[in-house]
């Protein structure tokens, strides 16, 4: 299982999208500043996942929330955005 999330740094308010094998493993090296693109902005909150069978369809699903389009759905999605 593969999931697509969304998170957001508690420090600044902006939200990160990624990918993963490993959810909970993957949001704990977040917080702990294991993560290159995240860690001067940590900690963080996860907003939102999905669960994907296929690697290709959990980065496909995070290129598509990365878009114009798929931050507009997230935002309709979730009211803390």
């Amino acid at each position: 299982m593969f999931y697509v999330y969304v998170i957001k740094s508690l420090k600044d308010g902006n939200i990160y999208i990624g990918h993963t094998g490993n959810l909970r493993k993957r949001i704990a090296l977040h917080n702990a500043g294991k993560i290159n693109s995240t860690e001067k902005r940590r900690p963080f909150s996860l907003l939102y996942y999905e669960a994907c069978n296929l690697l290709k369809d959990a980065v496909q699903r995070e290129h598509a929330l990365k878009t114009g389009f798929g931050r507009a759905y997230l935002k309709r999605r979730l009211s803390n955005i």
